[in-house]
């Protein structure tokens, strides 16, 4: 089947069968690998997509549930000119990604979180980033990096 989105503000469309996942068909038809595969299972949220603005793990989804939909990835996280984004940037200045598998999935998680509560707390983030897994981290550098790119001080975040 034929399928059209609307990916980082651009129409794309490809070819796809019934069964093809959304995270399957944007690195393989769309070339856009940002998107990283961990699982196929929805258990590590390294493939978090954004859906007409909705928090998705791209590997829960068909491709053909997203016809026609506004999709963002972590290639439209940057800014026009290439830089990296204010929440990529935080991520980079506070050391909140190591091997940076899990990193585009949890930058896609902060965005989604920022634009619903500019301000969260460290509880309120470590919460959302519930269904994103980190195996370097730690998760605190991370907390930090949205703490800093949601304008707020970064506190010494308690290791857990």
């Amino acid at each position: 089947m034929k399928i059209s989105l609307t990916v980082n503000g651009k129409t794309m469309s490809g070819e796809a069968e019934g069964r093809t996942l959304l995270s399957t068909f944007l690195r393989e038809e769309l070339g856009l690998t940002g998107t990283h595969i961990g699982c196929d299972t929805s258990q590590c949220g390294a493939c978090t997509v954004h859906v007409n603005g909705k928090q998705v793990k791209s590997c829960t989804m068909f491709v053909a549930e997203a016809d026609g939909a506004d999709v963002s990835t972590i290639e439209g996280m940057a800014n026009t000119d290439g830089s990296l984004g204010v929440i990529q940037q935080a991520f980079q200045d506070h050391h909140g990604l190591q091997c940076g598998f899990c990193t585009p999935g949890m930058v896609m998680a902060a965005a989604s979180l920022l634009e619903k509560n500019p301000k969260p707390s460290e509880a309120e983030i470590r919460h959302h980033l519930e269904g994103n897994i980190c195996r370097c981290t730690g998760y605190h550098n991370i907390v930090k990096a949205i703490m800093a790119a949601s304008g707020q001080e970064v506190p010494a975040v308690a290791a857990e």
